[in-house]
């Protein structure tokens, strides 16, 4: 481009007309050879400051076309990044489960029973601002949401939750570390979720605080379109135990929870090598009977979960009341299953674990562990729930197994209710298999 410019230059210079009045003559070649070299003189001046202007043009359109180039970069990398963030993965686990029992005389003649557990379907992600969470299980007798929600960043802090999702209360997000969770899941006071929106602060300057509002259990309360509403994952009050009542029956007085409110705060501490969150729980809320309000509960709990190396250590108090006229004893469901629990009682758990990362062949990690849980002063005057489970989990590329040795006396699932009033300790020991994608 330079050369073509300079020619054009040249060319232009070449024409440049001579005075009409010019005759080459002796007499007036030196001036006119002088003003003719002046000229000349002036026109180089003029093509090198031409030519160091088309410079800098270049220059810069080079550089323009640099930025710009720069800036598509940047915008596809931008268009990248957002659509690797917006989506919905699909993952899930398929488990079965083996159990030798002490309780089943059957189950014991046969050398114990292998059995399909679940299939579950997790769907996690989001689009644009707005996150997605959901867990379905497909059991033989039953299909149940675990969760749906979605939730929204709408702070650095502060992310708001609406839907199906968990109750704010103890340890979190699990009061223990094997398959049968502690004696408080059996009370609606572990891993509980319910329909409603959940506001969680999230750890910043050593403390956390979950603030939620639930207007029903997941199944839509007391009338909800369901057809057993002891199709859930989560133990729910679901009814009211009347004289002659037995402790696994359909209750004969449905009730329901309705404006529950829960709060949960957690404050952590560091010293050394030490880490613990000292933390304190509470929720209140109505029961309703279809036709008005027929009571009221409420619970609380103080709670501590502490690390050192490879050691937990998980601390948990709650009480709990269900305050009817009357009434001593309450049903709950779950997994397609009805049970009673006390009106009124009073929960202690202690929970110990020891993780150890290995590597055998496809065995990355081992978690051994003993989880203890005792329900007492109870109000309907039933003997104590308890519940100790020793045991091993086991995580080997997308399988993580459950080998558990539980002993309990009152224990739903383990030969009991959790409104019983057996002196007997009874034994399960239990292989938990799932294949995690």
């Amino acid at each position: 481009m330079k050369s073509h410019c300079r020619i054009a230059l040249i060319a232009a210079a070449g024409c440049l007309a001579l005075p009409a009045s010019y005759a080459a003559t002796p007499s007036n070649t030196s001036s006119d050879t002088s003003e003719i070299k002046q000229q000349l003189s002036q026109l180089k001046a003029q093509i090198s400051a031409l030519e160091t202007r088309l410079a800098q043009q270049e220059q810069e359109q080079a550089e323009l076309t640099a930025q710009q180039a720069q800036l598509s970069t940047i915008r596809a990398a931008e268009q990248v990044e957002n659509a690797s963030k917006d989506g919905i993965t699909v993952g899930g686990a398929i488990r079965t489960n083996y159990s030798h029992t002490s309780y089943s005389d059957g189950n014991k003649n046969r050398g114990g029973d292998f059995d399909f557990d679940i299939f579950r379907l997790n769907l996690h992600g989001s689009i644009g601002d707005v996150l997605l969470n959901a867990e379905i299980r497909f059991f033989d007798y039953m299909t149940a949401v675990k969760y749906a929600y979605v939730g929204y960043q709408f702070s650095e802090d502060w992310q708001v939750q609406a839907g199906i999702t968990q109750v704010p209360f103890g340890n979190w997000p699990y009061n223990s570390h094997n398959y049968f969770f502690s004696t408080n899941y059996y009370l609606g006071l572990e891993d509980d979720y319910d329909l409603g929106i959940l506001f969680k602060r999230q750890l910043s300057d050593n403390w956390q605080l979950d603030l939620a509002f639930f207007k029903n259990d997941e199944l839509g309360g007391v009338d909800g379109y369901v057809g057993s509403r002891a199709d859930r994952y989560s133990y729910d009050i679901v009814g009211a135990r009347l004289d002659g009542d037995g402790v696994f029956d359909d209750p004969a007085q449905p009730l329901g929870e309705y404006n529950t409110f829960s709060g949960r705060f957690g404050y952590h501490l560091t010293q050394g090598e030490l880490k613990t969150e000292l933390g304190i729980s509470a929720l209140a809320g109505s029961l309703h009977n279809g036709q008005t309000k027929a009571g009221n509960y409420n619970a609380w709990a103080l709670h501590s979960n502490s690390y050192f190396h490879n050691w937990n250590l998980q601390l948990q108090y709650s009480e709990y009341q269900y305050d009817i006229d009357g009434v001593e004893r309450m049903a709950v469901g779950a997994y397609a299953f009805y049970d009673s629990i006390a009106a009124q009682a009073t929960s202690a758990t202690v929970n110990l674990a020891y993780s150890l990362p290995v590597e055998w062949g496809p065995v990355t990690g081992l978690q051994f562990y003993n989880n203890y849980g005792l329900v007492y002063d109870k109000s309907d005057n039933s003997r104590d729930t308890m519940m100790n489970v020793t045991g091993v989990s086991v995580a080997a590329g997308g399988f993580f197994t459950y080998f558990d040795l539980v002993h309990a006396k009152n224990q739903p699932f383990v030969g009991g209710s959790a409104s019983g009033d057996s002196t007997e300790t009874e034994r399960r020991f239990n292989i938990n298999i799932g294949y995690y994608f």
